[in-house]
């Protein structure tokens, strides 16, 4: 496995890409000039990058590149400037936040758009995929944070009984834009955290729908990055300094800082986590990316972007494959075929997404279906009945409906061995009984 950083910045000083073990820059990916949170890997396909709208220009764009070569590659141009982008972890879908506020999804493999909706009041600042892409988190420019459902997106019966509300929730207590957002592996009962430039971070809580703790910070908050194994995060501050915070902190405001970025208090930008060897990385007004060890807090190295501030960062995994004449990459010798540029518009007529009707579980209780577990053979049917439909949406579906099933089975596992030894139990006490 392979592991690299990619960076950006909003002067076009191009995608920089590192070798997180050595820090060796690997290529410089050029014509980019991406607002925040507009940086992208496409699953291990190419790398993604919506651009910061000319002046003389009619609508966005947005560049591909593929992972072996510096020039871009696919061009596309949505009706707007896409200010957030994002894609699921698979890579089969983009999304991306437009300055107006509109959300557009699109599917890579035919460059089609799914869904276009209007998902806040002002501009869409980020956008993040949940630990199983079965749910979209954005935040806002108005402040808001809300949950999509990316299955009841294309709903109809259900958008129309909830009242034409196509959001999950709707949290809306930060008092001005929100910067950044993470959220954690728990699925149903994942947690939230975002940021803001009113200088708190809000942890939600995604069961219950609410507010679970405000932490005050002594700066606006610009980026965030969550410790694996999610009781703390790390907070990057417009003062420089990289601020600790805990889910469950019983005080209100957090003031312990892992390190500062910049001797000159340049701010920090954008963070990311890399589990693998546990290193939190982070970039900055001055173009330094920093490398930290947060259990030492040590400063491991160093990064230069050379041009810029650098104002988006990822982690990208790429598995190795060996070579017996050189030792490249799987990605440096076989890439994948680029896709068709992203579509305007979403089609009408008999290539329209109305009318799919998506096979929606039935609720076995008042916890939300998305939530609840369902019977192997209830998953099966349905699997069954989605392949037979065959749509992007269903394409969704079909890969929670699996993730279903899987739990499922992993739990009737459980209840048999509960069954097993409670068996054992009464058995036991049976036989002391008859022999007493």
């Amino acid at each position: 496995m392979e592991i690299s950083v990619i960076a950006s910045s909003s002067i076009d000083g191009g995608i920089g890409s590192w070798d997180l073990k050595t820090g060796t820059e690997q290529l410089r990916f050029k014509q980019c000039a991406s607002p925040a949170h507009g940086l992208t890997a496409v699953g291990d396909k190419f790398i993604a990058a919506s651009q910061l709208r000319n002046a003389s220009g009619s609508s966005g764009s947005i560049f591909f590149w593929s992972w072996n070569k510096p020039q871009v590659e696919v061009r596309s141009f949505p009706v707007e400037s896409v200010t957030a982008l994002a894609a699921n972890s698979e890579g089969t879908y983009i999304v991306g936040g437009g300055a107006s506020g509109d959300i557009f999804l699109w599917e890579v493999a035919s460059g089609k758009l799914l869904k276009k909706w209007h998902g806040h009041y002002r501009s869409v600042t980020c956008l993040v995929f949940s630990g199983d892409d079965s749910l979209l988190v954005s935040g806002s420019a108005d402040g808001s944070v809300r949950v999509w459902s990316l299955l009841r997106l294309f709903d109809d019966i259900h958008r129309q009984q909830q009242g034409n509300t196509l959001y999950e929730h709707d949290f809306n207590e930060h008092t001005t834009s929100v910067t950044d957002i993470v959220i954690d592996y728990g699925g149903c009962n994942a947690l939230i955290v975002s940021a803001s430039e009113d200088g708190t971070c809000k942890v939600w809580s995604l069961s219950k729908g609410k507010l679970l703790r405000n932490i005050i910070f002594p700066a606006a908050i610009n980026a965030l990055a969550l410790d694996p194994g999610g009781s703390i995060f790390y907070a990057g501050g417009t003062d420089s300094k990289i601020y600790v915070g805990a889910m469950n902190s019983s005080s209100d405001y957090a003031t312990q800082s892992l390190g500062s970025v910049s001797e000159q208090g340049k701010a920090v930008t954008c963070l990311a986590y890399c589990a693998d060897g546990n290193f939190l990385i982070s970039g900055s007004e001055d173009g330094v990316i920093c490398v930290w060890d947060p259990k030492s807090r040590r400063l491991v190295r160093t990064l230069s972007h050379g041009k810029g501030p650098v104002n988006n960062i990822q982690v990208v995994r790429r598995t190795v494959v060996g070579n017996s004449n050189k030792g490249q990459s799987s990605w440096k010798r076989n890439v994948s075929s680029l896709p068709p540029p992203l579509e305007k518009y979403e089609r009408t007529g008999d290539d329209t997404m109305d009318g799919i009707v998506i096979v929606d579980p039935p609720p076995l209780s008042d916890i939300p279906v998305y939530s609840s577990y369902h019977s192997a053979d209830l998953i099966n049917e349905q699997v069954r009945e989605l392949q037979q439909q065959g749509s992007a949406a269903t394409e969704i579906e079909m890969e929670r409906l699996k993730l279903e099933y899987k739990k499922s089975l992993q739990m009737n596992d459980q209840w048999q061995k509960n069954y097993e030894n409670l068996l054992q139990v009464v058995m036991e006490e049976e036989l002391n009984g008859s022999s007493s």
